[in-house]
This record gives structure tokens, C-alpha cells and sequence, in this order.
């Protein structure tokens, strides 16, 4: 009976403990220098959903680039991707990212959909963004080099854990699948990216 109550007793204690690595994942709270942070060239490495229609879109792109310049007024960032989906490169100028300032949150809105994130604190030269789609979780990892250390990797990985996804459920994409820049010509399969 003692241990058992001793049991019932400490079984909250162990509950709200969280692991060490889910204690970092913590949203930026923006500030006058959050948003100039992010412009400029990113590459997105991997990302990771259980919202349908991301999850989609996370199996067919094989490798993206994106840029964020500055919009028409300061709650807008201005997005063009370039982007292979399975065997098709396709070059996207059409998206902007609002800047929501009460809640620290982005949403990218596209002619096909409307996305929010929150952006998770890290080195300045990853972005991780935790996607909201109502309770279904999404994380994604974009840097501004094709390439990122292992420490860097195993922090993505520790976030992803902490959301509950496994490493098979965690979609990569492959600097080989690049696609060539706008009026770069190759004589790969690939062809010359589209415009949207």
C-alpha cells in the first residue's frame, strides 16, 4: 500500500519532467531584429508532418532553395522557391509570409494554401519552424548552406522527438537534386525550371 501511494505520489513529479533536450524548444519571441534575420537565401534540408496535405508536399520535394526579401510593408516577407518535385523543377515568385507580431508567428500564403509557423530558437543560420495545423504537429529545417553540422542535425532530431515523430517518418531532401538556376542551362533530364 506504501509503495503504492509513493508510487501514485512521485507519478506527477515524473510527468511534468520533461526530457533536457525537449526544455530548448522554445518559439522566438520576435523583436526589431528577428524579421531582417531572416531574409536572404535559405535551403530546406528536411521536414517532418502529420498534416495530409504537408505531408504530401514533404514526399514529392527532393531539394528546395528559397528566398525571403522584404514585402510591400513590414508585416510581409516576399518568397520565391526553387524547388524539384519529384522529377519537375519549378520556380515559385507568388507566396508571401505575413508577419503576425502579437503572437511571434509567420503564415505563408500561396495561391494553393495558407501555412502558420513559429519560429524555434537555434543558431541564427538554421531555421526551424514548428508548423500549426491545429493539434497536428510539423517541423521543418531549412539553413543558409546545403549543408549542416551533425550537432546541428541532432538538434533538429531532439525537437522532432519531443513533438513524437520517428526518424522513418522524417522526409530529407538531396543537394543532387538541385535544380539549375533560372536561365542556367544543363544537359540533365531535370530541364530549365518553370515559372508560376
Amino acid at each position: 500500500m506504501l509503495a503504492s501511494l509513493a508510487l501514485l505520489l512521485g507519478l506527477p513529479l515524473a510527468l511534468a519532467a520533461e526530457p533536457p533536450s525537449c526544455a530548448r524548444f522554445v518559439p522566438v519571441t520576435f523583436d526589431n531584429a528577428t524579421i531582417p534575420g531572416l531574409l536572404g537565401q535559405w535551403t530546406y534540408i528536411a521536414g517532418a508532418s502529420r498534416y495530409p496535405p504537408h505531408l504530401v508536399e514533404l514526399k514529392a520535394v527532393k531539394h528546395a532553395t528559397f528566398s525571403l526579401s522584404p514585402g510591400s510593408h513590414e508585416d510581409e516577407l516576399n518568397v520565391t522557391e526553387i524547388m524539384r518535385l519529384n522529377e519537375t523543377c519549378v520556380v515559385k515568385n507568388t507566396g508571401k509570409i505575413q508577419v503576425f507580431w502579437h503572437n511571434s508567428s509567420l503564415v505563408h500564403v500561396d495561391d494553393q494554401s495558407v501555412s502558420e509557423a513559429k519560429l524555434i530558437q537555434s543558431d541564427k543560420d538554421l531555421l526551424i519552424l514548428k508548423h500549426v495545423n491545429g493539434n497536428l504537429p510539423g517541423l521543418s529545417l531549412s539553413a543558409r548552406t546545403p549543408n549542416v553540422s551533425k550537432e546541428h542535425l541532432e538538434e533538429f532530431k531532439a525537437h522532432l522527438h519531443c513533438l513524437g515523430f520517428t526518424e522513418e517518418e522524417v522526409f530529407f531532401t538531396s543537394e543532387k537534386d538541385a535544380c539549375p538556376l533560372p536561365r542556367e542551362k544543363t544537359g540533365k533530364g531535370g530541364g530549365e525550371p518553370q515559372l508560376e
